[in-house]
């Protein structure tokens, strides 16, 4: 009997609703198997996310205690989960058939599809959480500690409440050191804390001991597309403007220093992954990151991870700061920093001002926060090393029309920065929150320092941002989200924009 699950069932377009009380949709995660439904409970007033897996009466609960026990002394966990998921399905599919015949076990084909999933789930997955990594609108999935619900960050419907609950301490220290293991790392009651990142792309942060969380061991878990977001997608989402689009890929063609800040999941590393698209096809890019964020459409990339210490006496360790300074000498046209905090920004901003064009982003609101930020430990940064930054790009979530979503406030131009920390900014582009309208002014310093640099009047700069920016707004009304599609317009524009303009019909 051969098995189906789809685990990328299609996904559905759910409904916008305003009043939560009026939520009530239910769709499919794992087919055919599980679905979720997610309402607002009148019992106790607030939103519920359910998921609906199958249900086993007792006897298939002893059959299936008994093939993970089984199961589970057969297989090496470590060397399983580095096959391909449909390799793995078919493994535990074609073992769980051994067993049923050595053990002689009485499983109809309707019980066994059932038992499956769970096996699957419990060896193949995350357990309880599987649902939830599948779920193509969650964002994030937190858990506080034991007999605590598990909430979770869903796309349209923001924080929800899950009916999953860990109500064994054991349970959950054994899923946090499954956590570490999924992502290559090692906790312990020594060194109870875990960053790392799972096969998936998705982001993990864990606590393993109850004197560190007094609840017991937690994790989040933040989950990224395996695709990034396109510039035209984030268009489309009215996170900015073509204008603001256009800005940036100027910026970019002409090797210019962005840094992008905003607070905690505002969408700095996905405006920073949309921008990318616009680096030159030919250039050499190299990106350091701790947990590897990005996704970049290009071949001339040289991605790197940093990685903690193995043991107690920080034997191995290879920090952000080791990395930036070597990516230097691995001759890179842009570098590319998933998120500075210490002392590599030293390095980043050295090299900003030895002409290596730099992106990263920070945590900080506003360019004062941000310059207080560099000057202070762990940075203690000279302010007027900021001169090399050419703009400072600030995310914010914001809530419009009752509905939360993310927008780039504000990009705001370095145009000098003294010793005392006082900055002198110009800011070309600002969301106003009052009517939901992106505004900008022509008047910019980074087209002059452009136009400097490489003899350009700022007429030709001028018409090269119209133009792309009429071009962006086009692919937009056309609907060319396409990850390969995107890129390939953006590469040819690069090579020959006249041809490209000429296509869709923009005249000059």
């Amino acid at each position: 009997m051969s098995i189906e699950i789809n685990l990328n069932p299609s996904i559905p377009a759910l409904p916008r609703v305003e009043d939560k009380t009026k939520i009530n949709v239910r769709y499919t995660l794992i087919a055919p198997y599980v679905s979720v439904h997610i309402y607002w409970d009148k019992k106790t007033n607030e939103l519920i996310y359910e998921v609906e897996e199958p249900i086993l009466d007792e006897n298939e609960k002893l059959l299936l205690a008994t093939l993970e026990k089984s199961l589970g002394e057969m297989i090496n966990v470590s060397i399983a989960v580095q096959k391909t998921t449909e390799s793995m399905i078919e493994y535990i599919n074609k073992t769980s058939k051994l067993l049923i015949e050595e053990l002689s076990l009485n499983i109809s084909d309707e019980s066994y599809k059932k038992i499956f999933y769970f096996l699957f789930r419990d060896f193949v997955g995350l357990n309880e959480i599987e649902p939830l990594i599948r779920d193509y609108f969650i964002e994030d999935i937190e858990c506080n500690g034991v007999n605590t619900p598990i909430y979770i960050v869903h796309r349209l419907y923001r924080n929800i409440k899950t009916r999953v609950v860990y109500k064994s301490m054991d349970e959950l220290v054994s899923f946090v050191e499954k956590l570490a293991q999924r992502c290559g790392k090692y906790v312990s009651y020594a060194s109870p804390l875990l960053d790392g990142s799972l096969p998936n792309g998705s982001r993990v942060n864990a606590t393993y001991t109850k004197d560190i969380t007094t609840k017991g061991p937690t994790f989040t878990i933040r989950k990224f597309t395996k695709v990034p977001w396109t510039p035209i997608q984030l268009l489309n989402m009215k996170t900015l403007s073509p204008e603001m689009l256009a800005y940036f890929w100027i910026l970019l063609d002409y090797k210019s220093n962005i840094l992008i800040t905003g607070g905690t999941s505002s969408g700095k590393t996905t405006l920073l992954n949309a921008i990318a698209f616009f680096i030159p096809p030919e250039a050499r890019v190299v990106s350091i990151e701790d947990t590897r964020e990005l996704h970049l459409p290009r071949e001339n990339w040289l991605p790197s991870v940093s990685r903690t210490a193995l043991g107690e006496k920080g034997v191995g360790e290879v920090d952000l700061f080791s990395l930036l300074k070597n990516s230097f000498r691995q001759n890179p046209d842009y570098v590319i920093v998933g998120e500075v905090r210490g002392k590599e920004a030293f390095v980043l901003f050295q090299g900003m001002a030895s002409g290596h064009s730099s992106i990263s982003t920070m945590h900080a609101d506003s360019v004062d926060t941000l310059v207080k930020r560099l000057e202070t430990p762990p940075i203690e940064l000279s302010p007027t090393l900021l001169n090399t930054l050419d703009c400072v790009a600030i995310m914010t979530h914001a809530i419009v029309d009752k509905q939360e979503i993310r927008k780039l406030r504000k990009i705001v131009e370095i145009v000098n920065v003294d010793a005392n920390g006082t900055a002198i900014t110009n800011t070309p582009f600002m969301w106003n929150p009052a009517d939901d309208i992106f505004y900008f002014k022509k008047d910019n310093k980074v087209f002059n320092k452009i136009a400097e640099r490489f003899g350009l009047t700022i007429e030709e700069l001028n018409k090269e941002f119209a133009s792309r920016a009429k071009l962006l707004y086009v692919l937009q009304q056309k609907k060319i989200f396409d990850f390969d599609q995107t890129q390939k317009i953006i590469n040819q524009y690069h090579k020959n924009p006249q041809a490209v303009l000429s296509a869709f019909g923009i005249l000059e």
